[in-house]
Protein backbone atom coordinates (compact mmCIF):
# COMPACT_ATOMS: atom_id res chain seq x y z
CA UNK A 1 0.00 0.00 0.00
CA UNK A 2 1.88 3.97 -1.23
CA UNK A 3 -0.55 6.19 1.92
CA UNK A 4 -0.64 9.78 1.58
CA UNK A 5 -0.53 11.87 4.67
CA UNK A 6 -1.28 15.37 4.21
CA UNK A 7 0.38 17.96 7.27
CA UNK A 8 2.93 17.04 9.55
CA UNK A 9 2.29 18.09 12.35
CA UNK A 10 1.67 15.88 15.91
CA UNK A 11 -1.88 14.12 14.71
CA UNK A 12 0.00 13.94 10.51
CA UNK A 13 3.24 12.57 12.36
CA UNK A 14 1.63 10.31 14.63
CA UNK A 15 -0.69 8.72 11.36
CA UNK A 16 2.63 8.12 9.81
CA UNK A 17 4.39 6.20 12.25
CA UNK A 18 1.34 4.28 12.96
CA UNK A 19 1.20 3.70 9.07
CA UNK A 20 5.08 2.80 9.05
CA UNK A 21 4.38 -0.10 11.49
CA UNK A 22 2.64 -2.14 8.88
CA UNK A 23 4.91 -3.83 6.73
CA UNK A 24 2.30 -4.28 3.67
CA UNK A 25 2.94 -0.33 3.80
CA UNK A 26 5.39 0.15 1.32
CA UNK A 27 5.79 3.78 1.37
CA UNK A 28 4.26 6.66 3.42
CA UNK A 29 4.35 10.24 1.79
CA UNK A 30 4.52 12.78 4.73
CA UNK A 31 3.30 16.31 3.07
CA UNK A 32 3.21 19.74 4.33
CA UNK A 33 4.67 23.49 3.28
CA UNK A 34 7.43 22.40 5.33
CA UNK A 35 8.93 18.87 6.21
CA UNK A 36 12.57 19.80 7.41
CA UNK A 37 12.16 18.67 10.72
CA UNK A 38 10.29 15.52 11.20
CA UNK A 39 8.98 14.17 14.30
CA UNK A 40 12.19 12.54 16.23
CA UNK A 41 9.92 9.22 16.46
CA UNK A 42 9.90 9.21 12.53
CA UNK A 43 13.65 9.69 11.87
CA UNK A 44 14.54 5.68 11.69
CA UNK A 45 12.24 5.68 8.47
CA UNK A 46 13.18 9.10 6.41
CA UNK A 47 14.93 7.92 3.45
CA UNK A 48 13.29 4.54 3.48
CA UNK A 49 9.78 4.03 3.75
CA UNK A 50 8.99 7.64 4.27
CA UNK A 51 9.10 10.52 1.93
CA UNK A 52 8.96 13.74 3.36
CA UNK A 53 7.27 15.71 0.47
CA UNK A 54 7.25 19.40 0.07
CA UNK A 55 3.38 20.34 -0.79
CA UNK A 56 0.91 22.89 -0.71
CA UNK A 57 -2.35 21.87 -0.68
CA UNK A 58 -4.11 25.10 -2.07
CA UNK A 59 -2.24 24.20 -5.26
CA UNK A 60 -4.65 21.61 -6.95
CA UNK A 61 -2.61 20.46 -9.60
CA UNK A 62 0.36 19.37 -7.09
CA UNK A 63 -2.22 17.59 -4.78
CA UNK A 64 -3.63 15.69 -7.44
CA UNK A 65 -0.37 14.62 -8.79
CA UNK A 66 0.87 13.04 -5.15
CA UNK A 67 -2.92 11.47 -5.00
CA UNK A 68 -2.47 9.71 -8.60
CA UNK A 69 0.36 8.46 -6.51
CA UNK A 70 -1.26 7.01 -3.98
CA UNK A 71 -4.30 3.53 -2.29
CA UNK A 72 -5.38 6.34 0.42
CA UNK A 73 -5.06 9.76 1.56
CA UNK A 74 -5.39 11.10 5.21
CA UNK A 75 -5.49 14.86 5.98
CA UNK A 76 -4.45 15.57 8.85
CA UNK A 77 -4.44 19.35 8.01
CA UNK A 78 -6.98 22.02 9.23
CA UNK A 79 -10.82 21.26 8.85
CA UNK A 80 -11.18 24.16 6.21
CA UNK A 81 -9.37 22.57 3.41
CA UNK A 82 -11.10 19.23 3.78
CA UNK A 83 -13.62 20.18 1.30
CA UNK A 84 -11.58 20.49 -1.27
CA UNK A 85 -9.27 17.70 -0.46
CA UNK A 86 -11.96 15.26 -0.68
CA UNK A 87 -13.23 17.10 -4.08
CA UNK A 88 -10.01 16.18 -5.76
CA UNK A 89 -9.57 12.67 -4.33
CA UNK A 90 -13.40 11.80 -5.69
CA UNK A 91 -11.71 13.62 -9.03
CA UNK A 92 -8.98 11.49 -9.23
CA UNK A 93 -10.62 8.17 -7.73
CA UNK A 94 -8.53 7.48 -4.97
CA UNK A 95 -9.85 6.80 -0.40
CA UNK A 96 -9.94 9.71 1.43
CA UNK A 97 -10.48 10.14 5.10
CA UNK A 98 -9.71 13.50 7.31
CA UNK A 99 -10.00 14.26 11.38
CA UNK A 100 -12.69 16.78 10.18
CA UNK A 101 -13.95 18.52 12.98
CA UNK A 102 -16.81 20.71 11.34
CA UNK A 103 -20.17 19.45 10.70
CA UNK A 104 -21.47 21.94 8.11
CA UNK A 105 -18.28 20.80 5.80
CA UNK A 106 -19.63 17.12 6.60
CA UNK A 107 -22.78 17.80 4.91
CA UNK A 108 -20.91 19.56 2.04
CA UNK A 109 -18.37 16.28 1.43
CA UNK A 110 -21.46 13.99 1.56
CA UNK A 111 -22.70 15.67 -1.74
CA UNK A 112 -19.62 13.96 -3.42
CA UNK A 113 -21.49 10.80 -2.72
CA UNK A 114 -22.54 10.46 -6.72
CA UNK A 115 -18.88 11.39 -7.46
CA UNK A 116 -16.82 8.70 -4.83
CA UNK A 117 -19.12 5.83 -6.10
CA UNK A 118 -18.53 6.52 -9.62
CA UNK A 119 -14.92 6.11 -8.75
CA UNK A 120 -15.54 3.18 -6.80
CA UNK A 121 -13.70 5.01 -3.73
CA UNK A 122 -14.82 5.47 0.10
CA UNK A 123 -14.69 9.13 1.49
CA UNK A 124 -14.94 9.26 5.23
CA UNK A 125 -15.15 12.43 7.56
CA UNK A 126 -14.62 12.77 10.89
CA UNK A 127 -12.15 10.05 11.51
CA UNK A 128 -9.60 11.24 14.51
CA UNK A 129 -11.08 10.89 18.43
CA UNK A 130 -13.95 13.33 18.40
CA UNK A 131 -15.67 12.63 16.19
CA UNK A 132 -14.61 9.74 14.82
CA UNK A 133 -13.90 7.23 17.23
CA UNK A 134 -16.51 8.12 19.71
CA UNK A 135 -19.22 7.86 17.32
CA UNK A 136 -18.34 4.58 16.10
CA UNK A 137 -18.35 3.31 19.45
CA UNK A 138 -21.40 4.84 19.95
CA UNK A 139 -23.51 3.63 16.53
CA UNK A 140 -21.74 0.03 17.49
CA UNK A 141 -24.21 0.42 21.23
CA UNK A 142 -27.29 1.76 18.93
CA UNK A 143 -27.12 -1.27 16.98
CA UNK A 144 -27.14 -3.87 19.38
CA UNK A 145 -30.15 -2.55 21.91
CA UNK A 146 -34.10 -2.61 20.22
CA UNK A 147 -34.66 0.75 21.19
CA UNK A 148 -32.17 3.85 21.91
CA UNK A 149 -33.05 6.21 24.39
CA UNK A 150 -30.20 8.05 25.46
CA UNK A 151 -26.81 8.25 23.65
CA UNK A 152 -23.67 9.88 26.14
CA UNK A 153 -20.40 10.92 24.88
CA UNK A 154 -17.71 12.09 27.34
CA UNK A 155 -14.09 12.78 26.08
CA UNK A 156 -11.55 14.52 26.92
CA UNK A 157 -7.51 15.26 26.88
CA UNK A 158 -5.68 15.96 30.04
CA UNK A 159 -2.27 16.68 31.54
CA UNK A 160 -1.56 13.66 33.48
CA UNK A 161 -0.08 16.14 36.62
CA UNK A 162 -2.82 18.61 36.60
CA UNK A 163 -1.28 22.70 37.34
CA UNK A 164 -3.68 25.44 38.44
CA UNK A 165 -5.37 27.56 37.42
CA UNK A 166 -6.68 25.87 34.54
CA UNK A 167 -5.33 22.56 35.24
CA UNK A 168 -5.05 21.95 31.56
CA UNK A 169 -2.24 21.59 29.04
CA UNK A 170 -2.03 22.10 25.31
CA UNK A 171 -2.95 18.68 23.48
CA UNK A 172 -3.66 20.01 19.96
CA UNK A 173 -3.93 23.53 18.55
CA UNK A 174 -5.44 25.53 21.57
CA UNK A 175 -7.37 28.04 18.78
CA UNK A 176 -9.11 24.74 17.87
CA UNK A 177 -9.98 24.35 22.03
CA UNK A 178 -11.52 28.14 21.76
CA UNK A 179 -13.77 27.20 18.87
CA UNK A 180 -15.22 24.54 20.21
CA UNK A 181 -15.70 26.33 23.68
CA UNK A 182 -17.00 29.53 21.85
CA UNK A 183 -19.30 28.13 19.38
CA UNK A 184 -23.08 27.02 20.28
CA UNK A 185 -23.18 22.60 20.18
CA UNK A 186 -25.43 20.09 18.27
CA UNK A 187 -27.76 18.17 20.72
CA UNK A 188 -31.02 16.20 20.70
CA UNK A 189 -33.72 16.94 23.12
CA UNK A 190 -36.51 15.32 22.52
CA UNK A 191 -35.85 13.83 19.38
CA UNK A 192 -34.52 17.16 17.18
CA UNK A 193 -31.19 18.53 16.55
CA UNK A 194 -30.91 21.41 19.05
CA UNK A 195 -27.95 23.95 19.99
CA UNK A 196 -27.01 24.66 23.32
CA UNK A 197 -24.35 27.09 25.06
CA UNK A 198 -20.39 25.47 24.83
CA UNK A 199 -19.56 24.90 28.60
CA UNK A 200 -22.86 24.97 30.15
CA UNK A 201 -24.99 22.16 31.95
CA UNK A 202 -21.54 20.53 33.89
CA UNK A 203 -21.56 17.13 35.47
CA UNK A 204 -19.56 15.06 37.08
CA UNK A 205 -18.43 11.93 35.80
CA UNK A 206 -16.29 9.19 37.65
CA UNK A 207 -13.41 7.29 36.76
CA UNK A 208 -11.04 5.36 37.81
CA UNK A 209 -8.24 6.41 40.53
CA UNK A 210 -5.76 8.14 39.93
CA UNK A 211 -7.86 9.86 37.14
CA UNK A 212 -10.92 10.52 39.79
CA UNK A 213 -13.43 13.18 39.16
CA UNK A 214 -13.66 14.78 35.93
CA UNK A 215 -16.57 17.41 35.13
CA UNK A 216 -18.04 17.38 31.50
CA UNK A 217 -19.40 20.04 29.50
CA UNK A 218 -20.85 20.53 26.22
CA UNK A 219 -18.50 21.96 23.54
CA UNK A 220 -19.37 21.62 19.52
CA UNK A 221 -18.65 19.01 17.14
CA UNK A 222 -18.58 15.46 18.67
CA UNK A 223 -21.72 14.01 17.39
CA UNK A 224 -21.25 14.70 13.51
CA UNK A 225 -24.01 14.19 11.76
CA UNK A 226 -25.45 11.78 13.83
CA UNK A 227 -27.97 14.53 15.32
CA UNK A 228 -29.62 14.61 11.89
CA UNK A 229 -29.54 11.02 11.12
CA UNK A 230 -31.01 10.17 14.36
CA UNK A 231 -33.87 13.01 14.33
CA UNK A 232 -36.61 11.76 15.85
CA UNK A 233 -35.32 8.37 16.33
CA UNK A 234 -33.47 8.50 19.40
CA UNK A 235 -35.15 11.35 21.94
CA UNK A 236 -31.38 12.33 23.72
CA UNK A 237 -28.09 12.47 22.41
CA UNK A 238 -25.36 14.41 23.51
CA UNK A 239 -21.45 15.34 23.22
CA UNK A 240 -19.39 16.57 26.59
CA UNK A 241 -15.87 17.46 27.06
CA UNK A 242 -14.33 16.22 30.12
CA UNK A 243 -11.23 18.47 31.99
CA UNK A 244 -10.60 18.75 36.17
CA UNK A 245 -13.76 20.03 37.86
CA UNK A 246 -13.54 23.93 37.87
CA UNK A 247 -11.93 24.27 34.64
CA UNK A 248 -15.27 25.12 33.09
CA UNK A 249 -16.52 27.62 35.02
CA UNK A 250 -12.81 29.71 34.64
CA UNK A 251 -13.56 29.28 31.00
CA UNK A 252 -16.90 30.70 30.98
CA UNK A 253 -15.82 33.40 33.18
CA UNK A 254 -12.65 33.99 30.56
CA UNK A 255 -15.26 33.83 27.62
CA UNK A 256 -18.14 36.30 29.09
CA UNK A 257 -15.47 39.07 29.53
CA UNK A 258 -14.74 39.08 26.09
CA UNK A 259 -11.53 37.83 25.96
CA UNK A 260 -11.94 35.17 22.96
CA UNK A 261 -14.03 37.70 20.49
CA UNK A 262 -12.71 37.97 17.60
CA UNK A 263 -14.19 41.48 17.38
CA UNK A 264 -10.73 43.75 17.45
CA UNK A 265 -10.16 46.57 20.10
CA UNK A 266 -8.40 49.39 20.65
CA UNK A 267 -5.89 49.04 22.38
CA UNK A 268 -3.43 52.38 23.37
CA UNK A 269 -4.26 53.07 19.02
CA UNK A 270 -3.68 49.31 17.96
CA UNK A 271 -6.16 47.15 17.13
CA UNK A 272 -6.05 44.21 18.78
CA UNK A 273 -8.43 41.08 18.45
CA UNK A 274 -9.00 39.64 21.87
CA UNK A 275 -8.60 35.98 21.58
CA UNK A 276 -5.06 36.55 19.28
CA UNK A 277 -4.15 38.21 22.42
CA UNK A 278 -5.51 35.49 25.26
CA UNK A 279 -3.97 32.83 22.62
CA UNK A 280 -0.48 34.70 22.70
CA UNK A 281 -0.47 35.10 26.48
CA UNK A 282 -1.95 31.85 27.75
CA UNK A 283 -0.52 29.61 25.21
CA UNK A 284 2.89 29.20 26.12
CA UNK A 285 1.55 28.68 29.94
CA UNK A 286 -0.25 25.77 28.81
CA UNK A 287 2.60 24.35 26.59
CA UNK A 288 4.27 22.00 28.43
CA UNK A 289 7.25 19.70 26.41
CA UNK A 290 7.92 17.86 28.96
CA UNK A 291 3.91 17.13 30.11
CA UNK A 292 2.56 13.92 30.13
CA UNK A 293 -1.28 13.32 29.11
CA UNK A 294 -4.19 11.25 29.20
CA UNK A 295 -6.94 10.58 27.30
CA UNK A 296 -10.03 9.91 28.85
CA UNK A 297 -13.57 8.31 26.94
CA UNK A 298 -16.69 7.32 28.20
CA UNK A 299 -19.54 6.66 25.49
CA UNK A 300 -22.89 5.31 27.26
CA UNK A 301 -25.94 4.06 25.23
CA UNK A 302 -29.47 3.24 27.28
CA UNK A 303 -32.36 2.04 25.81
CA UNK A 304 -34.14 -1.87 25.89
CA UNK A 305 -33.05 -5.23 24.60
CA UNK A 306 -35.76 -7.59 24.52
CA UNK A 307 -38.27 -5.59 26.38
CA UNK A 308 -35.63 -4.95 29.34
CA UNK A 309 -33.45 -2.04 30.28
CA UNK A 310 -30.17 -1.86 29.36
CA UNK A 311 -26.92 0.37 29.11
CA UNK A 312 -23.91 -0.52 27.29
CA UNK A 313 -20.62 1.05 28.05
CA UNK A 314 -17.90 1.91 26.60
CA UNK A 315 -14.45 3.46 28.64
CA UNK A 316 -10.96 4.20 27.82
CA UNK A 317 -8.14 5.49 29.88
CA UNK A 318 -5.05 5.94 27.53
CA UNK A 319 -1.88 7.42 28.08
CA UNK A 320 1.16 9.38 27.43
CA UNK A 321 3.86 6.26 25.27
CA UNK A 322 6.84 7.25 27.51
CA UNK A 323 9.01 4.75 24.86
CA UNK A 324 8.04 6.50 22.13
CA UNK A 325 7.49 10.06 22.80
CA UNK A 326 3.82 10.07 21.23
CA UNK A 327 1.44 11.74 23.47
CA UNK A 328 -1.85 10.31 24.00
CA UNK A 329 -3.94 12.27 22.01
CA UNK A 330 -1.63 11.65 19.07
CA UNK A 331 -2.57 7.77 19.66
CA UNK A 332 -6.14 8.35 19.87
CA UNK A 333 -6.40 10.74 17.11
CA UNK A 334 -3.59 9.72 14.24
CA UNK A 335 -4.04 6.37 15.06
CA UNK A 336 -7.36 5.91 14.20
CA UNK A 337 -6.55 8.29 10.98
CA UNK A 338 -4.18 5.59 10.33
CA UNK A 339 -6.42 2.82 10.81
CA UNK A 340 -9.14 4.02 8.68
CA UNK A 341 -6.96 5.51 5.94
CA UNK A 342 -5.37 1.48 6.22
CA UNK A 343 -8.97 -0.49 5.92
CA UNK A 344 -9.91 1.66 3.05
CA UNK A 345 -6.96 0.86 0.88
CA UNK A 346 -7.76 -3.20 2.26
CA UNK A 347 -11.48 -2.20 1.26
CA UNK A 348 -12.46 -2.98 4.33
CA UNK A 349 -14.87 -0.57 4.85
CA UNK A 350 -18.00 0.75 2.54
CA UNK A 351 -20.01 0.82 0.01
CA UNK A 352 -18.37 3.20 -1.99
CA UNK A 353 -19.25 7.12 -1.49
CA UNK A 354 -19.40 9.61 1.20
CA UNK A 355 -19.98 8.30 4.70
CA UNK A 356 -19.26 9.21 8.43
CA UNK A 357 -17.28 6.33 10.36
CA UNK A 358 -20.50 5.56 11.99
CA UNK A 359 -22.15 5.14 9.30
CA UNK A 360 -19.63 2.39 7.52
CA UNK A 361 -16.79 1.36 10.20
CA UNK A 362 -16.97 -2.24 11.50
CA UNK A 363 -17.08 -1.52 14.45
CA UNK A 364 -15.39 -4.55 16.19
CA UNK A 365 -12.69 -5.00 13.36
CA UNK A 366 -11.95 -1.34 14.45
CA UNK A 367 -12.04 -2.12 18.29
CA UNK A 368 -9.42 -4.73 17.87
CA UNK A 369 -7.38 -2.61 15.60
CA UNK A 370 -6.94 -0.39 18.48
CA UNK A 371 -6.02 -3.17 20.82
CA UNK A 372 -3.24 -3.98 18.48
CA UNK A 373 -1.72 -0.78 19.36
CA UNK A 374 -2.35 -1.25 23.09
CA UNK A 375 -5.75 1.75 23.05
CA UNK A 376 -7.89 -0.57 25.01
CA UNK A 377 -11.99 -0.11 24.44
CA UNK A 378 -13.62 -1.65 28.08
CA UNK A 379 -17.20 -2.29 27.53
CA UNK A 380 -19.72 -3.08 30.26
CA UNK A 381 -23.21 -4.00 30.00
CA UNK A 382 -25.97 -3.40 32.95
Amino acid sequence: MRMLVLGAGLQGSACAYDLLQNPDVTEVRLADLKVDHLAHFLAPYSGKRLLPTHLDVRDADAVRAVMRESDAVMSAIPYYFNLELATLAAEVGVHFCDLGGNTEIVFKQKELDAKAKAKNVTIIPDCGLAPGMVNILAQYGIDRLDEVSAVRIFVGGLPQKPEPPLNYQIVYSLEGVLDYYTTLSWVVRNGKPTQVKALSERVPVQFPKPVGELEAFHTAGGLSTMAWRYEGKIPTMEYKTLRYPGHAQLMEAVREMGLLDLEPVDVKGSKVVPRDAFIATVGPKLTKPEGKDLVALRVTVEGKKGGKSQTIAFDLIDRYDDKHGISAMMRTTGYSLSITGQMQARREVGPAGVHTPDECMPPKKYIDELAKRGIEIRETIS
